[in-house]
């Protein structure tokens, strides 16, 4: 074989955006080896121009006419580039506000900040990856690094015992995931590649076989641990608790990503032939999480706690559009995917300020701030209420679109299930907007009354409110100005040659629903 037809195999273009990861993950480091900590105020901006770099060569490969990698062990299609720029997105969003908040620590910057590259690397390649070996690598880079973050103030014994745990539930899911995809290895044949797989055991007339369905409750049970669903979410609120606010920050969003991307492409494309067995246990999964996660938020006292069960019901929320398996499903879940993104990241922000000018993140201790920061307590009461779902914010046109695509597709009691989880959420989100903003300047806690005086022209501070203001106003405006969002949602989904059927069913379902409509 000669060099010509390798390169045209190889297809190396494709993954351009990853490339830049890398190279400004090298940068990263040469720049800290060669500068030292004198690198540390603009090496966080090396990072995130890269980021954008990446998401900007994403953008040229929009609509690519050759998307497969490496023979189809990763595919570039339009809706793995929507995923990946969500995981870049939320990378530079997370360095923006963990500048500060890692040299307030005392650990390295340099080092957080290329660790969070190579997760960020492995959720992009997991975004697309569509080959069992390629998979299996992609959500162990993201995973390892996941981990590192996680225990990464070493100081900190929560920390430790968060990853430590995180560890420990990470290592055993993987187990069970590589069960699983190994099954299918067998299954089929010896393939490893998606399609492959899938036509292997249509040929074997495998497709309802035992080894199938264990198979398949062994990939969801991987992929409910990634994206915390409940029952696999134990890990959930202890990490979230312990580990730093930034590395949750973009666990709630990067790696929750990555885990929905994973989910599609394994679903639609190797367990066609048992869909409705598939959609059983997301709904089940979908009904726990949101049940689980929107009531247990209503005891929580912790801030990162209370988020920690709002991701968990968020999750479940997302799983509406799986469950649905058409083209208003997958186009609803990314929507709301990138409108989470915002508002999620948003709060957080919002959560690092307080900890960095108080050293609590208790709820009871947000009582009166509003008498002494407006623009924080402004920035985490819309964040906390487009989660809510309170229009006109972008939660509330994520959850109608989620809602609408489940409706069409017939889940009428998912559907309620999730307006009335909803309301409950919007309780315990409520509570603490108006902890900051009701209470009488007598009333305020003892954290709030110490407040230091609100500057930003500290180290570090500054990109906190950049960070802080960018994601106010995407949430304020996202719903507002929605069409934009709903339109790259859309084109992802039919320009994806693996859910292009879908479209076909959706159209077709509409056509016939509207005959009798055009009779009278």
């Amino acid at each position: 074989m000669d060099f010509a037809n390798v390169a045209s195999q190889l297809n190396a273009g494709t993954i351009l955006p990853e490339g830049i990861v890398v190279a400004t993950l090298l940068g990263v480091l040469i720049v800290d080896l060669i500068l030292g900590r004198n690198s540390s105020r603009w090496i966080g901006y090396l990072a995130i121009a890269g980021l954008f770099a990446a998401i900007f060569a994403l953008y040229l490969q929009w609509d690519n006419s050759n998307p497969m990698f490496f023979a189809g062990a990763f595919n570039g299609d339009d809706l793995s580039i929507v995923f990946r720029g969500i995981v870049a997105l939320s990378a530079a969003v997370t360095i923006l506000m963990s500048i500060r908040y890692v040299e307030q620590s005392g650990t390295a910057l340099a080092e957080f900040i290329a660790i969070l590259l190579t997760a960020t690397l492995g959720g992009m390649f997991l975004s697309g990856a569509s080959e069992l070996v390629m998979i299996f690598v992609s959500l162990e880079t993201l995973s390892i690094s996941s981990y590192l973050l996680t225990g990464y103030t070493k100081r900190d014994p929560r920390s430790n015992e968060a990853a430590l745990k995180y560890l420990l539930v990470g290592a055993a899911s993987t187990a069970v995931f590589l069960y699983g995809v190994s099954l299918l290895y067998g299954l089929s044949g010896g393939q490893t590649e998606l399609n492959a797989i899938a036509n292997g055991i249509a040929t074997a007339n495998l497709a309802q076989s035992l080894g199938v369905v264990i198979a398949l409750v062994f990939v969801i049970a991987g992929v409910g641990f990634k994206i915390s669903a409940a029952p696999f979410h134990q890990w959930t609120p202890d990490v979230y608790e312990g580990a730093p606010t930034p590395v949750i920050a973009f666990l709630s969003v990067g790696s929750k990503a990555a885990g929905f991307a994973l989910a599609i492409r394994l679903l639609t494309t190797v367990f066609p032939l048992v869909a409705e067995e598939w959609k059983f246990v997301f709904t089940a999964l979908a009904v726990l999480s949101m049940i689980l996660g929107n009531v247990v938020a209503l005891a929580q006292t912790s801030m990162k706690r209370m988020l920690a069960y709002s991701s968990i019901a968020q999750a479940g929320f997302v799983m509406i559009g799986l469950v649905a398996d058409t083209q208003a499903g997958y186009a609803s879940m990314i929507f709301y995917l990138l409108v989470y993104l915002f508002m999620n990241l948003c709060g957080f922000t919002c959560i690092i300020l307080f900890s960095l000018r108080t050293g609590t993140d208790q709820i009871a201790e947000y009582s009166g701030l509003y008498q002494k920061d407006p623009l924080l307590t402004l920035g985490l009461s819309i964040a906390l209420l487009s989660l809510g779902g309170i229009p006109p914010l972008a939660g509330f046109f994520g959850k109608i679109y989620l809602f609408w695509a489940g409706w069409q597709a017939g889940l009428y009691g998912l559907v309620l299930l999730g307006l009335v989880t909803s309301v409950v959420s919007i309780y315990y989100y409520i509570r603490v907007v108006k902890m900051m903003v009701v209470k009488e300047p007598q009333e305020m806690s003892d954290a709030v009354k110490n407040y230091p005086e609100v500057r930003w022209n500290l180290p570090g501070l500054r990109p906190l409110q950049v960070g802080l203001v960018t994601t106010l106003i995407a949430t304020s405006i996202a719903g507002i100005l929605s069409n934009p969002i709903f339109t790259l949602a859309n084109n992802s989904v039919t320009h994806s040659p693996m859910l292009q059927a879908k479209a076909v069913d959706s159209t077709q379902v509409s056509a016939v629903s509207a005959k009798p409509t055009d009779g009278l």
